[in-house]
């Protein structure tokens, strides 16, 4: 769904783009309703139509790509490598190539509208339609959503597919109002910025700033970045993927999705069956070296077994990565803020991104850290920043653009506000004050028939996007072509079969170091939101399983017949 009135493409002159023109005069009626038109939307309208149900989708923006429609700024790229990042559908990928290992925010792009070409999405889609209402009428039973441009849609099923990195979060900086020169969030970056011979701030260090900065301080005068702690990068290994290769390897592509499938992360590697300590420190290092050349996540998923679970493993893991990036990054000064002695988290506890040049990048001298711990953010100026602390990074700091790499309210921004009640007529922003509840991260109690894609409480924030989103999807489809099968009127989550779900879910983690990181993982970077945590450790194979396996009886449902 979309939130920031940016970037709105005119698309009037695109083929079956009148098609999805729905008039506001009459309700719409559907046998299911999608809202949001990224890679979860279209998964689940596909299917749907495979079924020979009747679905609609809903989106805010003017065309598809969920994230990939509204994040343009420099340098966004996916850190899933292709041929992975994509769905599994046949008549789409055999007839697709992408241009390399790791497509950019334009491949995908280019890649949702050949989906549309292909499969004909558009004429089952309405852009530029906000949802701002969602409720459920128990006499009926049917879902009814309105949208800010006066559509009304009523239907048996609700499938939100709003996307876990939707909602933008800009902290409350004071005196933010003030400040005169150009002021970009990530998910507002309009693609024609320049910022050629501009001096650049870029608050933030997390994986969003790290593709930015590589690419903003190559043409910038100068470039500031400020951080609290520093991102643990790998090295991404990004290279051309010609037609070529492509051609010859996609006859393995079903054998490699099955594989992704059945695999923790949605790619088909194996993790070491050794722990750290079991090996010598020559062989351990060997062995290192060889994942780490290999790119992209290996060098997290075929580490060792125990690098999550054992602070010893774990400090020897970062050991090697400080060595590694420290042979790049040479400056010492930047050396201690990027890579310090003493790690500032466990390694791999919060996003772990890929980085092509990022290192070398730090390295320029037109490139500056600063460390917000020393020198805190007091406000912001009509020139720039003022600073606390000592030296001469204290003080104002004069910008002509400031760039917030500020991140999003993560799992739950786009639900919390758009609208959506349950059947006793409560927001959803007000059922999870407390704290986020599910049943298997798919569904909520007191919500009949709605089912939520790429969402909390499931292998989401570990795991390749369009693999868990197409495991989600077939549970989904597959309970609403069982339950349609017996005439069922609604099902619904009981508040005992969350409680389990989440205890399941505590206890697991409580056995990792992934508690003693706060970051979006555990929702602890927005304020005023519960600190929990939010995902399935168990891996995406046995994720699904478990989801199964309720299916057998319902078990942790309450079903409703008709």
């Amino acid at each position: 769904m979309a939130s920031v009135p940016v970037l709105k493409k005119d698309l009037d002159d695109l083929p079956g783009q009148a098609a999805n023109r729905t008039t506001p005069s009459q309700v719409q009626h559907y046998d299911a309703i999608i809202i949001g038109a990224g890679f979860s939307g279209i998964a689940n309208l596909h299917r749907l139509r495979q079924d020979g149900l009747k679905a609609h989708i809903y989106e805010g923006a003017s065309d598809f790509g969920g994230v990939w429609y509204w994040n343009r700024y420099p340098g966004a790229k996916v850190d899933s490598e292709s041929p992975f990042y994509q769905l599994n559908i046949p008549e789409v990928y055999n007839t697709f190539n992408f241009n390399v290992r790791f497509p950019d925010h334009k491949e995908i792009r280019r890649y949702m509208a050949h989906v549309d070409k292909v499969l004909n999405i558009r004429k089952d889609c309405s852009f530029d339609s906000r949802v701002n209402s969602a409720t459920w009428d128990e006499e009926s039973g049917q879902w009814t959503i309105k949208t800010d441009n006066g559509l009304v849609g009523r239907a048996k099923y609700l499938i939100l597919a709003s996307g876990l990195l939707h909602k933008t979060h800009t902290p409350d900086f004071p005196d933010i109002d003030k400040y005169k020169g150009m002021l970009r969030h990530s998910g507002d970056w309009p693609e024609d910025t320049s910022v050629k011979g501009k001096k650049v701030a870029v608050i933030g260090a997390g994986a969003t700033s790290v593709q930015i900065v590589e690419e903003l301080a190559k043409e910038a005068d100068h470039l500031t970045m400020y951080l609290r702690r520093p991102s643990y990068c790998v090295p991404m290994r990004q290279r051309k993927w010609t037609v070529e290769e492509q051609d010859g390897f996609r006859a393995y592509y079903p054998a490699l999705f099955a594989a992704g499938r059945n695999s923790a992360v949605g790619f088909p590697t194996t993790r070491a069956d050794l722990r750290v300590q079991d090996v010598s420190p020559e062989e351990r290092e060997v062995y290192w070296e060889e994942i780490w050349k290999g790119g992209g996540f290996q060098f997290l998923l075929r580490n060792y077994s125990n690098v999550m679970l054992d602070e010893e493993a774990n400090r020897l893991v970062y050991d090697f990565w400080k060595k590694k990036v420290r042979e790049r990054l040479t400056d010492p000064k930047k050396q201690e803020l990027m890579a310090p002695d003493e790690m500032p988290y466990y390694f791999g506890t919060k996003r772990t991104p890929l980085e092509h040049d990022y290192y070398d990048v730090l390295n320029q001298k037109n490139v500056e850290i600063v460390d917000l711990k020393a020198n805190p953010l007091h406000c912001f100026t009509e020139k720039g920043l003022q600073l606390g602390g000592e030296g001469q990074q204290a003080g104002e700091q004069a910008f002509d653009v400031i760039v917030c790499a500020t991140g999003f309210d993560s799992f739950t921004g786009s639900l919390t506000h758009m609208g959506l009640k349950n059947k006793d007529g409560v927001d959803m922003a007000g059922v999870w004050k407390g704290g986020v509840r599910t049943y298997l991260g798919m569904t909520v109690s007191g919500f009949p028939n709605a089912f939520m894609v790429y969402t909390p409480q499931a292998p989401t924030a570990l795991s390749n996007g369009t693999t868990i989103l197409e495991a989600q999807m077939t549970w989904i489809c597959d309970a609403i072509k069982a339950l349609d099968a017996v005439g069922a009127k609604s099902i619904e989550a009981t508040p005992e079969a969350e409680d389990e779900w989440a205890a399941g879910i505590d206890k697991v983690n409580s056995m990792t170091l992934y508690p003693h990181t706060n970051s979006w993982w555990n929702a602890s970077n927005i304020p005023g939101k519960k600190t929990q945590n939010m995902t399935y450790l168990g891996g995406i194979n046995n994720y699904e399983a478990q989801c199964r396996a309720t299916m057998d009886g319902w078990k942790g449902f309450k079903v409703v017949c008709a």
